[in-house]
């Protein structure tokens, strides 16, 4: 360092004697030479101007070395100083949140693989769960795949093979089903609701305090714990509704202070997501993403009015939000879908239901019947022809020799012509022959002759030779629409009208050729303009319980009903009847594969989602959305086989009821208050106000659209349907209390008397809490004397062993 420092002051010495010079009357001429000006054309031509120009710049060269030396040996100096000290990262630490996440992991997590058998609705995922460990397709109406997939997630990490028959409540789980690893990342869920609840009250700008007693309500709320710890989805549905509010409550108050900001950023990317996932776990979760994009769009509309931005920078905010609260959710929404197809290739139970180009892209089933048909049909072509619609079952066009009998049960005559139905099974009197009507080959010629959209048909049934046929004789079963037959010629004035004009649906050109699974085609009746129908009426016994097929008039409109597509397809070879026959029992040639694109794949596989509608039979715990509020009814999830322990979906009604009195509080103060401002009176200062109105957008908004919707669907309802909106409310309830103790108090008499009833009440809760713990973890048998104490309400469904 002495070097350095020795440097330093000879540069400082040369600086003085420079200036000296100057001082003592150097030329002006010669200074700027110094500079490196330039000196007038006398000068220039001067050599020992140039001889001091020259010395100059060697000067001022050396100097500025000087002056980097001893730059780069300070540079060394601090790392060498750098070195020397400790690297010190600071951080802020919430231990409130370290210690709610963590009683929210004991209370969710412990013993989480008791019982070690299947509870409740574990019968159904646990069927998906199985699906996905052996890649094979399936359709489940209840939502999207992303759900399934983090539970078949947690079997993948726990080493599920997924053999296990999910066909019984209460059945054993065998030693291979890592039970802890199925039920880990519900539970870990549930258990972040806790510190999630806490953190929401916070950015609304309410009180620790207040965003404490939110946590502490989730943490013993009996009904949350319940459905957190078991192979459900209730619980992850919730922790992405929540994420999706915290995120979006962190962006706004970011955008107050540091717009723009990576951690703007990621809060708005994460909002994003957040809503996607809510919505890729189960449908209802876009009613929560609406919430949030209404929310975000009345913050939108007060920043299109900010006078203090350019429109610049107001441009570039809405164009963050639309990228990141619209796009981005879609995209990722499409990800769920693409994973799922992804990993779901082999054919399964639930291929019928799905188009037979969907079926043939799967591995196995159809698509190994299907592989290596021919692609384009020709006259001659043998094919077999599905109902697009696929409803109220998915069938084939099909004939037997049986015929319509002659008098109905309801007095109406019949043709008495050979039966054409739709069968829901695969047969060899599903094929069918397309015929060239000029021609009488049945066979495909060569070069083979294709198809066109508008081309002329007639479709002869394999086995029996007989052509479609439709006249104005009404069906058996829709009266309004003709019969569809094979024509028998019985000798009668009844001529054939077996003409058909095939129209491609969703062709590109009207020069389309039909293509095997691809066409979706309509057969339009040459003669009566009515169109080849599935009704989806099952006919009688004489039917023998087929679908019916009927002659729909055009003027009646387009359903998808009378669509219908070749699913499986071969060049006729055989002219005699005989081979023919023999052909058609013979499977098709196998030898390559088609596959439709994802976004046709997803389109259909959503389509199917928001359209299939189960079974939905009325369930023994069941219930109505207002039992709900109440608390009303409850579900016996499980009963140990030979002791009286057992688990119930029974929520903490302390906090139901309190809940919902806070809501109507709540509701009463807003209106109150916003009559009183309408008169120009200001009760709460503009802060609190604004803070107020959005605590109650957030809480009692996510309430209703998690709620009210139910009141309009037609299925099976359970209790557990209303956790989501449950959150919301408990969530408000400190809020409530927070504001009936800052604003409504007015001394500090009733708010010590209001915060002892608070301490009161939550003691209560925490009594139910206990009380109830036994059914919340069914881990303690009960006499027969404390269940029936246990039924506070006589809807409550205890059960309760007779020994």
């Amino acid at each position: 360092m002495s070097l350095v420092r020795k440097r330093a002051a000879a540069i400082r010495l040369s600086r003085r004697g420079e200036s000296s010079v100057e001082q003592d009357g150097e030329r002006p001429e010669c200074r700027a030479a110094q500079e490196g000006a330039r000196c007038d054309s006398t000068q220039r031509s001067d050599p020992q101007a140039v001889r001091r120009r020259g010395e100059a710049r060697g000067a001022a060269l050396r100097g500025l070395g000087e002056k980097q030396g001893i730059l780069l040996s300070l540079l060394f100096y601090k790392m060498l100083g750098f070195l020397r000290h400790p690297l010190v990262v600071t951080a802020d630490i919430n231990l409130n949140v370290v210690a709610l996440t963590g009683v929210g992991l004991l209370s969710r997590l412990w013993r989480l693989t008791y019982p070690r058998a299947v509870v409740f609705d574990e019968v159904y995922y646990g069927q998906y769960i199985s699906f996905y460990m052996k890649r094979i397709f399936f359709l489940d109406d209840s939502g999207p795949p992303f759900g399934h997939m983090l539970l078949a997630l947690g079997g993948y990490l726990g080493g599920f093979d997924g053999n296990f028959l999910w066909n019984r409540i209460g059945a054993e789980y065998s030693s291979n089903v890592p039970v802890w690893s199925l039920r880990l990342l519900p539970a870990l869920a549930g258990a972040f609701l806790v510190p999630m609840a806490y953190q929401i009250v916070l950015e609304l700008n309410f009180s620790h305090c207040a965003a404490m007693g939110a946590a502490l309500l989730v943490l013993i709320e009996n009904a949350l714990i319940t459905q957190s710890r078991l192979i459900l989805l209730e619980s992850v549905l919730i922790f992405f509704n929540l994420l999706s509010v915290l995120s979006y409550l962190k962006f706004s108050n970011l955008q107050k202070h540091s717009p723009f900001s990576p951690s703007w950023w990621f809060w708005l990317m994460l909002t994003g997501v957040a809503c996607s996932c809510a919505v890729g776990i189960k449908y209802m979760g876009v009613f929560t993403y609406l919430l949030v994009l209404s929310i975000a769009a009345v913050h939108a509309w007060h920043l299109i009015g900010d006078q203090t931005l350019s429109n610049v920078c107001v441009f570039c905010h809405l164009l963050a939000r639309t990228v990141a609260l619209l796009i981005i959710p879609i995209l990722t929404y499409l990800l769920f879908f693409y994973v799922h197809l992804i990993l779901l290739y082999r054919s399964g139970p639930h291929d019928q239901i799905m188009s037979s180009a969907f079926q043939a892209s799967l591995e196995g089933g159809l698509a190994r019947i299907t592989r290596g048909q021919p692609l384009e049909v020709a006259y001659g072509s043998q094919v077999t022809l599905r109902s697009v619609f696929g409803k109220p079952m998915p069938c084939w066009l099909h004939s037997h020799q049986n015929t319509y009998p002659m008098i109905y049960e309801n007095g109406r005559g019949s043709s008495h012509q050979q039966q054409v139905t739709c069968y829901p099974f695969k047969d060899v009197n599903n094929w069918w022959i397309v015929k060239d009507p000029g021609r009488h080959q049945l066979v495909v010629g060569n070069p083979p002759r294709p198809i066109r959209h508008g081309d002329i048909v007639q479709l002869v049934h394999g086995m029996t030779t007989r052509l479609l046929n439709t006249h104005d004789v009404a069906a058996p079963l829709s009266p309004h629409s003709q019969e569809v037959s094979c024509y028998i010629d019985y000798n009668i004035s009844m001529p054939a009208q077996n003409l058909w004009r095939l129209e491609i649906v969703n062709r590109e050109s009207d020069t389309d050729v039909w293509k095997t699974i691809m066409s979706e085609v309509r057969f339009v009746h040459v003669n009566t303009s009515a169109i080849l129908k599935l009704s989806g009426a099952h006919l009688p016994d004489w039917g023998f319980r087929q679908l019916e097929v009927v002659g729909e008039k055009l003027s009646r409109g387009f359903h998808e009903s009378m669509v219908w597509n070749v699913e499986e397809h071969r060049y006729g070879k055989s002219q005699e009847q005989k081979e023919r026959e023999l052909e058609l029992h013979s499977p098709t040639q196998v030898d390559i594969s088609r596959n439709l694109s994802f976004m046709a794949r997803f389109s259909e596989l959503q389509w199917r989602m928001l359209t299939l509608r189960t079974d939905d039979s009325e369930h023994k715990y069941s219930s109505t959305p207002l039992e709900w509020v109440t608390l009303d009814t409850n579900i016996a999830y499980w009963l140990h086989p030979r002791t009286s322990a057992q688990i119930h979906l029974l929520g903490n009604i302390t906090i139901w009821a309190s809940a919902s009195l806070a809501m109507v509080t709540y509701a009463l103060l807003f209106f109150w208050y916003l009559l009183r401002r309408r008169r120009s009176i200001r009760d709460l200062p503009e802060d609190c106000w604004l803070r107020w109105v959005l605590a109650g957008a957030l809480c009692c908004g996510g309430w209703a659209v998690n709620y009210l919707p139910f009141f309009m669907m037609e299925k099976t309802l359970f209790l557990y349907h209303y956790l989501p909106a449950l959150t919301f409310q408990i969530i408000l309830l400190p809020v409530v209390l927070q504001h009936v103790n800052d604003h409504l108090c007015r001394s500090q008499l009733q708010r010590s008397v209001f915060s002892a009833l608070v301490v009161a009440w939550y003691s209560s809760a925490c009594h139910v809490f206990n009380t109830l713990r036994p059914l919340t973890y069914g881990d303690t048998p009960l006499s027969p004397s404390e269940l029936r104490a246990l039924r506070w309400r006589d809807s409550w469904d205890i059960l309760i062993r007779k020994y």
